[in-house]
Parts: C-alpha cells; sequence; structure tokens
C-alpha cells in the first residue's frame, strides 16, 4: 500500500529503517527517512537535521534512540520544534519482527496517546508491557 501524502502521520527514523519499510508497505500513513514523499531527508541526515523537518510536518516519530531526548542540542529542538516520540524501549536488541509484534500489540495505546497528549513536544516509551511518558 502505497504513502499517502494526505494522510501521512508516522516517521520512523534510522535507527529503525527495516521496521520503518515494513510498516510503509502495511500502512500508508507511515513513511521513514529515505522515503520518496520525504527527498529531503535521504538516508544518513543526521538528527539535528531531520527533526525540525519531520515536526514541520506534524509527523509522529518512531525509532529506538534512546539519546535523542538527551544529547545537547537535540533535547533543544524536541522541545522547540514540539516533536511527539514514540520510543521503541527494552534492555535487549530485538530483530525487526519483535519491534513489528510490540508496535502492533500496542499500537491502538499508541493512537490514544496521540490523542491524549495532543500537540507535543512528548517522548514515549513502547515496553513489552505498554507505554509509559518519559520526560524530555
Amino acid at each position: 500500500m502505497p504513502a499517502n501524502p494526505a494522510r501521512l502521520r508516522y516517521f520512523v527514523d534510522e535507527t529503525s529503517l527495516g521496521l520503518g519499510k515494513a510498516l510503509a508497505i502495511a500502512r500508508d500513513d507511515t513513511i521513514h527517512i529515505g522515503h520518496p514523499l520525504v527527498p529531503e531527508l535521504p538516508n544518513g541526515t543526521l538528527d539535528p537535521d531531520w527533526i525540525p523537518v519531520v515536526a514541520s510536518k506534524g509527523l509522529i516519530v518512531i525509532g529506538r534512540d534512546k539519546h535523542i531526548r538527551t544529547r545537547p542540542g537535540e533535547r533543544e529542538l524536541l522541545q522547540q520544534h514540539g516533536l511527539r516520540v514514540f520510543r521503541i524501549a527494552g534492555k535487549k536488541d530485538m530483530k525487526t519482527w519483535g519491534y513489528l509484534e510490540r508496535l502492533v500489540r500496542h499500537w491502538d495505546a499508541m493512537e490514544s496517546a496521540v490523542v491524549e497528549k495532543g500537540p507535543g513536544p512528548w517522548f514515549v516509551a513502547i515496553n513489552d508491557s505498554g507505554l509509559s511518558d518519559i520526560p524530555i
């Protein structure tokens, strides 16, 4: 299913590119870094460069980068641009299939969180057991 520019809602960063490609095939509201609908964000685009672009498009980030909210400069960009982030959390790395399973299992809770939290900035961890807010 090709992405529908009018329905875009989620952006998967490069830390989860395989997951992003799978979601972009399965859903018409999800794109990833390097996707044709964001030619200004080719693979390899650094966080400080994609954060303002993704936020300006109103997209919600899905990724695994736990440092995006703690690196000097990036935290300020998150706050300044009102970025909304779902971070796939956990102590061990998984294969793309494991991340996909976790997202599918918690997708309804993610959708509810988007409505409840409204505009950003916010940062939510997706753990095996559910969602939890993380201070920025």
